[in-house]
């Protein structure tokens, strides 16, 4: 059975690099833990925690709640960025 904790990083409301986290998972798995294979999707999802914490960080000044986005809004986000 799953910890709350771990159920909440397993929602797309909560975590938005979840497609980011479970990638780097596959790969490590497929790649016997060898790190170095896996740059790449270690970066993703750096970059992705980096991006969606700037936008928490921006609504948390701003007054906005939920502080971070649904999964809904975040894709609307994404989309308008092209």
């Amino acid at each position: 059975r799953m910890s709350r904790h771990a159920r909440k990083l397993r929602d797309h409301d909560v975590n938005p690099c979840l497609a980011e986290t479970d990638a780097t998972t596959k790969c490590m798995d497929d790649n016997n833990y060898n790190k170095d294979m896996c740059t790449d999707y270690f970066l993703k999802y750096k970059n992705c925690r980096k991006f969606w914490h700037g936008i928490m960080m921006q609504r948390k000044r701003n007054g906005v709640k939920p502080e971070m986005p649904s999964a809904e809004e975040r894709k609307k986000i994404l989309e308008s960025m092209g």
